[in-house]
């Protein structure tokens, strides 16, 4: 090639490789996106979803920061849905049913539009290595590109390996090859690399199921969105899923498949998401249940093609197609492909800084399943951090870091670099000791001044920013300011089954109480007149709301981050007793007794204990 020596050049073009070449070239790094195949760029491999439990949380993140998977995943949805809201704002999660060619497309068209991006179409066989620095890359026709610092997001295609029944061909999903040679060559430059596995299922014809047998999953009545720009828009109408259910009938038929079945005879060994587990294992496990949940998912607005969500497999496909048919509205299914399993090789991210650069080789980064992660929003959480820290290396600029109590990637990222990951590493609200902190509604006002800071965030996210914590302040005030009597709320308190009012209270005061939610304060003309006239929007008073009604909480959980980080080095008692602490997690007290740390410190770096479990040491021992 003559096109020079770039400062950035990435490796895949999946979720990560997007997000970290974007991230460079936005940031005036001139950015190389080597991938096997164009017309794949950003395809959505698995289920055309994007966001969903702590995984709404990172997508919003990676937009607030000035990443595009927020801004993508708005333009091409078609449905929206804002989980967990039942439950408190911590646990709040949008997640988005995507237009899954509609996706790739739009991503295309976003890396086209950058000037400092160039493309490539060739698979990357090895590393150039001066001096123990990454200095570019070999492909496998034999070219050599220079470059400054290299970043590797290889997904799936590592030495990968589909396994349908007793069958097994390379390939890094269906339809296209493996890539080799290059875990060799990461092997001889002195890295661990090990296997891992996951799996997919069957694609349909929607004009083959019957929908009338299950049970509608409709969008939310007021979709909202994941970008806080607002160049987007919330959907104005949006396509359903359906959900129904297997059956004793589809689990015997089922079985008939496990003596053939990579899963149990031995084709497969290493390890797959314990959290998404196949079909196969799900019957195998959970012997006493007579159904498991399948989600009907639509591929996009014109297509016919469906996602059969919840049946994973890698079953012999007869079998997938005899048990499918059994299940109540896919008695006349017609298959798109059938499911299969994948193993690759992946490199265990304890040979990273939390920069995502390895420790063996400086300027090479390694982002997406090649540390172990599943799932799209991990993936490019880690593309979009090495993007940024690859192109502040070459400007000779600071690491850019973020920290446990500053967002779900910061946690990602320390759980994978301390403790390292056995299993395809999915991210949880569970992981995170400071979910009140770390909410999806906030994510712009922790992150977007950051990402502007470091060149990635521009002027007009910055504005949006202020000009909503100006709206939020304004109204916080008029609540605090403002009282009511009570011949004007004590209709509305009852209504809701809150105590009535003897005398004048302010608004805060009211909302404050949890069988009130703003909506109901509307009602108040004094309050609407205010919003209406103002602008305020939904986002920006349910901002107030979530302060006023858990600002307790979130003092608390600020202090204790502040506490963590000053008692991590306390030191728990030799042979201490863990199986006393009845609140410890099961998995925690196992791995504690087992590994015994000295300090808290140590302990928090331990595979499998989590951060409610550091929290009970803490609370035992009087800090």
């Amino acid at each position: 090639m003559t096109r020079g020596e770039y400062d950035v050049i990435v490796v895949g073009g999946g979720h990560a490789g997007c997000e970290a070449a974007a991230a460079a070239a936005k940031m005036g790094s001139k950015t190389l996106l080597v991938t096997m195949n164009l017309q794949t760029i950003a395809q959505m491999s698995c289920n055309p979803a994007m966001g969903g439990v702590a995984k709404g949380q990172i997508l919003r993140e990676i937009d607030a920061l000035g990443g595009m998977s927020g801004i993508i995943t708005d333009k091409t949805m078609i449905q929206f849905r804002m989980l967990n809201r039942s439950k408190g704002p911590a646990m709040w999660s949008p997640r988005a049913q995507s237009d899954r060619m509609r996706f790739a497309e739009e991503w295309r068209w976003v890396l086209e539009a950058l000037p400092n991006l160039d493309f490539f179409q060739d698979m990357v066989t090895g590393l150039i290595v001066e001096g123990g620095k990454a200095a570019g890359v070999k492909t496998g026709i034999g070219v050599e590109v220079k470059g400054k610092t290299v970043i590797l997001t290889n997904g799936t295609f590592l030495n990968g390996l589909i396994h349908l029944g007793e069958k097994q061909f390379g390939g890094g999903r269906a339809g296209e090859r493996a890539s080799t040679g290059l875990t060799a060559e990461l092997s001889a430059l002195g890295f661990e690399y090990g296997r891992m596995k996951t799996g997919t299922p069957p694609r349909v014809d929607g004009r083959s199921l019957d929908y009338s047998k299950m049970e509608e999953q409709a969008g939310d009545e007021r979709p909202e969105k994941f970008s806080f720009n607002n160049q987007t828009k919330p959907l104005e109408t949006q396509r359903s899923c359906h959900i129904t259910y297997t059956s004793n009938e589809v689990h015997e038929i089922l079985k008939e498949g496990f003596d053939r079945s990579p899963m149990f005879n031995g084709q497969i060994e290493s390890t797959g998401p314990r959290y998404c587990p196949s079909i196969e294992d799900k019957i195998n496990k959970f012997a006493g249940k007579d159904r498991h949940q399948i989600f009907v998912e639509p591929e996009g607005w014109k297509t016919c093609e469906v996602y059969v969500n919840g049946f994973s497999t890698s079953l012999p496909e007869d079998i997938q197609f005899k048990a499918l048919k059994s299940v109540a509205g896919f008695e006349n299914v017609r298959f798109f492909r059938p499911g299969y399993a994948i193993e690759y090789d992946y490199f265990p991210p304890t040979q990273l800084k939390y920069t995502l650069e390895t420790k063996l080789i400086e300027g090479l980064y390694f982002a997406g399943q090649i540390n172990g992660t599943t799932g799209y929003e991990e993936a490019a959480c880690q593309g979009l951090m090495a993007g940024i820290n690859a192109h502040r290396k070459v400007q000779e600029e600071g690491e850019f870091v973020l920290g446990r109590d500053e967002a779900y990637i910061g946690v990602l990222i320390d759980d994978l670099i301390t403790k390292g990951t056995e299993e395809p590493y999915r991210m949880f609200t569970s992981r995170a000791e400071y979910r009140i902190l770390l909410r999806q509604d906030n994510a712009d006002a922790r992150l977007t001044q950051k990402g502007f800071d470091i060149g990635l965030a521009d002027k007009s996210r910055l504005a949006e920013l202020e000009g909503k914590q100006s709206k939020v302040k304004e109204l916080n005030r008029f609540l605090e300011k403002h009282g009511v009597e009570p011949v004007d709320i004590n209709p509305i308190l009852e209504s809701k089954g809150s105590s009535s009012i003897k005398q004048k209270l302010r608004l805060d005061g009211i909302l404050a109480r949890p069988q009130i939610e703003f909506t109901d304060l509307m009602e108040y003309d004094e309050l609407s007149n205010f919003v209406l006239d103002n602008g305020i929007t939904r986002e920006e008073w349910e901002q107030v709301e979530i302060k006023i009604k858990y600002q307790g909480y979130i003092n608390k959980e600020k202090e204790n981050a502040e506490k963590l980080s000053r008692l991590s080095d306390i030191r728990i008692p030799e042979g201490f007793d863990y199986k006393r602490l009845k609140s410890l997690s099961y998995e925690g007290c196992e791995k504690l007794s087992r590994v015994q740390p000295q300090t808290i410190e140590q302990a928090k770096k331990i595979s499998g204990v989590t951060p409610s479990d550091i929290s009970v040491l803490l609370v035992y021992m009087g800090r």
